[in-house]
């Protein structure tokens, strides 16, 4: 399931940068760590020029979860209602209301990942 998937990756990395975090406090920097997570469908594919070509995804879906990533706060895993309905039975979610993001005509509802309740 790549939405569980995703989400699990977040909370590890969450868990990664709260320590990291703490290191670098102690020595006067303050960093934060927040994610967005959109499932869909996207193009993939290379693409560029001669001399400079990437391979990359482009689509609505990735433009949703970069907006997302942008609004999360320190700590905040910010998902879609898809992917929220895909693993609303493992894990707790807050609900954050419709959020407008840039690039979007209508305001999104977006939850929060506050932790996983079961190891499905």
């Amino acid at each position: 399931d790549p939405a569980l998937r995703a989400v699990r990756l977040a909370i590890h990395m969450r868990h990664a940068a709260a320590s990291l975090a703490r290191s670098w406090t102690a020595r006067g920097h303050e960093i934060g760590f927040g994610v967005g997570i959109a499932q869909g469908y996207a193009t993939l594919g290379r693409i560029g020029f001669e001399g400079r070509f990437d391979y990359t995804a482009m689509g609505t879906v990735t433009n949703v979860a970069a907006r997302l990533c942008a609004e999360a706060k320190d700590g905040q895993i910010l998902v879609t209602q898809r992917v929220a309905a895909a693993i609303d039975k493992i894990a707790e979610l807050e609900h954050l209301g419709d959020i407008a993001l840039k690039g979007l005509s209508r305001p999104i509802a977006v939850l929060n990942v506050s932790r996983l309740v079961s190891s499905q």
